[in-house]
């Protein structure tokens, strides 16, 4: 039996989340197929099968073109979840939308906190 990892969102990762969600609650409101409830709801549960398949997802190609191998990411479309895997822990560290200039924002967010 594969043995689950502990999964931690990260502050930053919480309140890109909420934005997101207070996002599609303006465009959509709280209910539906479409609504903020179903896309958090959605998102977390991509979020929480990571506990038993974390290394499922690939090195983002903005980090792996700098040597950080430690760092994977999933998507739910169009979002890219960002998150570090480290043993048996993943830190979810970033939550955006994929259009957005990734390779600034995992610059300014992950590079520049070490």
């Amino acid at each position: 039996m594969i043995a689950r990892v502990a999964i931690t969102i990260a502050d930053q990762a919480a309140d890109d989340l909420y934005q997101i969600y207070a996002a599609r609650l303006d465009q959509r409101g709280p209910e539906g197929p479409d609504g903020a409830e179903a896309l958090l709801d959605a998102l977390m549960v991509t979020i929480h099968g990571l506990a038993d398949y974390p290394e499922r997802g690939p090195v983002p190609p903005e980090l792996e073109a700098l040597g950080e191998r430690n760092w994977r990411q999933i998507t739910h479309a169009p979002y890219r979840v960002i998150y570090l895997l480290e043993g048996d822990a993943v830190t979810i560290a970033l939550v955006a939308d994929s259009r957005r200039d990734f390779a600034s924002l995992l610059q300014k967010r992950l590079l520049s906190a070490r």
